[in-house]
């Protein structure tokens, strides 16, 4: 075997080579990094001006974050806040605005019967000599004051539903029991105003409910329906069950809804530029809507102008 030895030059000249491709590689990797270091920093630089414009109030504006990599997902997540944000800002304005909204009906509400207490009150001031006119006032005084407790009430029920700062307390309940008791409460207004209350479905049918809350949401549909009807007009209230579902159903033959407000009526404080109820204040349709979601039900509304409307109450069959 016989070695080779290079001549010293030689020698030297390759060390010097190698040192030298070993500098440019350190060089290119040096400008290789500054590169990608100095990329780096542009992208934080756009983010950094895309959070400050987003705080300066441009809330749509988003960081571009459509690659892979650790950075990326970071600002996945700042737009994922700040879409939460926006979130949590629009539901925060829809309430203020549903405050203020809700403050201006309940004055509009009572200004109504203020007045009419007011009137009332200086014409009783008035008369003090004819006891029949005192207690005419003395009535109507009284049924003035109903409306603004029955609104109070009707308020405080909805926003404790709203809350959830109500329990629903659910057991069976017989629909035959809770109906007829709900039809003898209506019973002497319906003969007062020559209606009729029918009521049609088996004995055996029982749903899965608070009975006091149930009772009001139903209560306040027949009351609707009492007061959209007149002398000879007819209430039906029928129950069923079916395989999936248990429905309540309250029809009349009055004077229906007009189809421009059929998609408002359970929204608070709505009152129909057609209807000739002066006195409803429109709360019984919206808690009554309330009481059956909390219920997990729901409540659909048909109507023919002029001939009558049905409410649908639906829940979940018992198994």
């Amino acid at each position: 075997m016989m070695i080779t030895w290079l001549p010293y030059g030689t020698l030297s000249l390759v060390l010097i080579i190698l040192i030298l491709f070993i500098l440019l590689l350190s060089l290119c990797a040096l400008a290789a990094c500054f590169l990608y270091f100095r990329k780096q920093n542009q992208i934080m630089e756009a983010a950094t001006a895309q959070i400050n414009l987003y705080f300066s109030g441009n809330t749509d504006v988003r960081i571009d974050c459509d690659r892979e990599g650790s950075m990326y997902k970071l600002f996945h997540a700042v737009n994922t806040l700040a879409a939460s944000l926006n979130a949590h800002a629009v539901k925060e304005q829809e309430g203020k605005e549903f405050l203020k909204n809700t403050i201006s009906d309940i004055s509009h509400q009572l200004k109504t019967p203020l007045a009419a207490l007011s009137i009332y009150n200086g014409l009783l001031q008035e008369e003090t000599e004819d006891p029949a006119a005192v207690q005419e006032l003395a009535a109507r005084s009284e049924k003035e004051i109903e409306r603004i407790e029955v609104l109070v009430q009707n308020l405080l029920k909805i926003t404790k539903l709203d809350a959830g700062s109500i329990v629903i307390k659910r057991r069976s309940e017989n629909i035959a029991d809770m109906i007829h008791d709900l039809a003898e409460h209506f019973e002497f207004r319906a003969r007062e105003e020559q209606k009729t209350v029918v009521l049609s479905g088996p004995e055996d049918v029982l749903l899965f409910c608070d009975r006091d809350w149930m009772t009001e949401a139903i209560s306040n549909i027949v009351k609707n329906a009492l007061d959209h009807t007149i002398a000879g007009n007819q209430i039906k209230i029928e129950w069923k069950t079916l395989p999936a579902v248990t429905q309540i159903a309250i029809n009349d033959d009055g004077s229906g809804i007009h189809p421009e407000d059929i998609h408002h009526i359970f929204k608070r404080f709505y009152r129909s530029r057609f209807s000739k109820d002066m006195q409803g204040i429109g709360l019984g349709l919206p808690l009554a809507k309330a009481i059956i979601e909390a219920h997990d039900g729901n409540i659909t509304a048909d109507s023919n102008l002029g001939k009558g409307s049905t409410f649908v109450l639906s829940f979940p069959t018992l198994l």
